[in-house]
């Protein structure tokens, strides 16, 4: 599917999914419709609706966002008190409409929805494994293999079936599934990414954050625990916690949902992303200060760690970037410069403002650093006198396998280049810091080894294994991944 200004940039780093799914709700189909535009920003690729109706299970879905693929006649055709939703963009499978989700089966054991948020490390062993057997696939999503699991398992209950597909697969996942009578929600052992448990008077929620709950007024009760299994019917909520995927690690958050992913008014892994992306904001003028005129925020996932900085530094905040919210579709780029004039379509410069000034931008990451650099040369133009550029979090230097789309370390611009001089002269700024590793476990919840930090240190939850010219991660000790 082409790439289109509105969406995120190419460059910008992109999460696999937004999960929400609802039960014992006669307007399940609309609820979950409302949850997935609170989730927009984890998918704009592609979107779908499956709905439980009296146990038969029916699905719409298709390329777009969410106002693109659903209007009130496709909703209101969705019947069923029961329903799953998802957001898509993809880190594992091609953009094509069969791979959008939710996926639904009819097998032996009877219907079956599946969304995944995630992704799976083992997936080629086991694709290549299941197809010997004599397996076919629809698709090429990583999140159709559980489903090839669960009907490959010997027992015809749901809740064996599943725990036997999930002791087979490594990686990422937070699921939202949907049989012919429950709800079920799933997070992996190590508790890479949020899945969060709502309820809305007798309802109950599944989300991948919390702000979905908010937008349809439901109650946020708890997350979803790692290696926690939870099947939500007529009964009650369920939870069930095998044995057999609890890990040695501890726990592996992904800090990037706290970076950049989420929401800034969601609850995630404890605690409210705006008030960590503010903390951030403070370390990261106490590490890196700069001597400038105005702090500028990149809208939006900048916005909170601009304030941090501007409190802490005491320099004045300046709307100086200003994001375009309704870029459609159906813009079209033209062939010569187009990364250039999708900067600008997307972000215009306060030139009145900003000319002869001097600046510090804050930004809560560079993974490529194509952007940043155009970005930098339009203040230019607009004759910001100095571009400084300080960034809430340490500099990614590692892939990552866990469900963002950077997957080589070619890609990534602190890999690149070999110091921070070098990254500074190509991005053209007047100086350049980044937010230490430490300073970043300063301003969280938990204790480090709740989480994740491959893409800044190298350190693999699952370790890193390179077969056949293609990466699988095995295993769940922790170590450093040896990338190629």
């Amino acid at each position: 599917m082409p790439r289109f200004v509105g969406k995120e940039d190419q460059n910008d780093p992109h999460e696999f999914c937004g999960l929400f799914g609802i039960t014992n709700h006669r307007q399940a189909s609309w609820l979950v419709y409302l949850g997935l535009y609170a989730l927009q920003h984890r998918g704009q690729e592609a979107c779908g609706i499956a709905v439980n109706n009296n146990g038969v299970l029916a699905v719409h879905k298709g390329n777009g966002l969410v106002n693109d693929v659903f209007n009130e006649d496709v909703v209101s055709r969705l019947k069923g008190d029961m329903a799953v939703g998802h957001v898509r963009y993809s880190t594992t499978g091609s953009s094509v409409l069969k791979n959008a989700q939710p996926l639904l089966i009819d097998y032996a054991k009877g219907s079956l929805c599946i969304a995944h948020n995630g992704n799976l490390v083992n997936s080629h062993h086991l694709r290549q494994e299941l197809e010997q057997s004599g397996s076919i696939f629809q698709t090429t999503t990583d999140s159709e293999i559980i489903m090839h699991l669960m009907a490959k398992a010997k027992s015809h209950d749901v809740q064996e079936s599943l725990i036997y597909a999930l002791k087979r697969i490594r990686g990422a996942y937070s699921l939202v599934m949907m049989d012919n009578k429950s709800l079920i929600g799933v997070r992996d052992p190590l508790g890479f990414r949020p899945l969060s448990l709502g309820k809305l008077g007798s309802s109950w929620c599944l989300a991948s954050e919390t702000c979905a709950f908010d937008l349809i007024g439901a109650r946020f009760v708890r997350e979803v625990a790692p290696g926690e299994i939870v099947f939500i019917n007529k009964n009650g909520v369920k939870s069930v916690k095998p044995k057999e995927l609890h890990s040695n690690c501890i726990r592996a958050h992904c800090i990037f949902e706290h970076v950049y992913f989420s929401r800034p008014d969601s609850m995630i892994f404890g605690e409210t992303v705006h008030t960590v992306r503010y903390k951030l904001g403070e370390r990261l003028a106490k590490e890196r200060p700069a001597n400038t005129d105005f702090v500028v925020p990149v809208p939006d996932s900048g916005f909170s760690a601009a304030l941090g900085f501007s409190k802490e530094s005491r320099i004045p905040l300046e709307m100086g970037i200003i994001r375009n919210h309704y870029v459609g579709r159906t813009f079209i780029q033209p062939a010569q410069d187009a990364r250039d004039m999708g900067v600008r379509v997307k972000f215009n410069i306060l030139k009145d403002v900003l000319k002869g000034k001097r600046i510090v931008i804050v930004d809560d990451s560079i993974v490529r650093g194509t952007t940043s650099k155009i970005r930098v040369r339009n203040l230019r133009k607009a004759g910001v006198k100095e571009v400084h550029l300080r960034i809430s979090c340490p500099p990614h230097r590692f892939p990552c396998f866990y469900g963002i789309d950077f997957h080589r370390s070619s890609e990534l611009i602190a890999n690149k280049y070999s110091s921070l001089e070098k990254i500074r002269q190509y991005l053209e700024v007047d100086s350049l810091g980044y937010l230490s590793l430490e300073g970043m476990f300063s301003c969280l919840k938990h204790p480090r080894n709740f989480y994740c930090t491959a893409c800044w240190s190298g350190r693999y939850p699952i370790k890193v294994e390179k077969k056949q010219g293609k990466f699988s991660l095995e295993g769940h000790c922790c170590g450093q991944g040896e990338i190629a």
